[in-house]
Formats: structure tokens, C-alpha cells, sequence
């Protein structure tokens, strides 16, 4: 079977759309797809697991504590530590952002 990262892709204008495409021990790999979403200033992402992200289409911006903010576009990519707060401050109000996320060393 075959699928495409990019097609069709789900209406995320009302809401992130996350899909896992593979899950096996200690790793998960999901497509994102966002539309203008952040994430709430009150529930900050501070995940048990390494998760590396890459922006596949689209743009966006991302805030890791320490670190500050990061503009990402098509081909960026970066690794979010374990326990790294973090924030999605900003996605592309005008069109669909892709990202594929790797969730490494994942329970569960």
C-alpha cells in the first residue's frame, strides 16, 4: 500500500489535524497538519520523549525554552528534547502547514 504525505490532506482551519502513519516500540511517526493554530499559552508541550519535527510545506514558528523562537519553513527541521517546554507561537493563517513528527523513545 502507498499513501502521500501531501494528499489529500485533511481541512485543519477548525483545528490541528494530527494522523499517525507508523507506530512501533519506542517510536511513533504522525502528520501534522495545521492552519493558523498555536498552542494555548496555558498548556505549553513538555513531553517524556525526544520528538524531531520538519515543516514539510507551509510555515511556522516554534519556542523552545532556552533556546527562544525559531522561524520554520519548507525542509527545517529540529529535535525537541525530552522534557523541553515548548510552544507552536505561530502557523500560516493562509495556508495548510505539513509538518512530520518523529516521537523517539515514546511509552505506550
Amino acid at each position: 500500500m502507498t499513501a502521500n504525505l501531501f494528499g489529500p490532506l485533511p481541512d485543519a482551519r477548525d483545528g490541528e489535524v494530527f494522523e499517525t502513519l507508523l507506530s512501533r516500540p519506542g517510536a511513533r511517526i504522525e502528520r501534522i497538519v495545521s492552519h493558523g493554530q498555536t498552542t494555548p499559552a496555558d498548556a505549553p508541550y513538555h513531553q517524556p520523549h525526544d520528538e524531531w519535527v520538519v515543516v514539510l510545506a507551509g510555515r511556522a514558528r516554534l519556542w523552545m525554552d532556552g533556546e527562544g523562537e525559531v522561524d520554520l519553513s519548507p525542509g527545517d527541521y529540529v529535535l525537541i528534547p525530552a522534557h523541553k517546554v515548548h510552544y507552536v507561537t505561530w502557523t500560516a493563517p493562509g495556508e495548510p502547514t505539513v509538518w512530520l513528527a518523529v516521537h523517539l523513545g515514546e511509552e505506550g
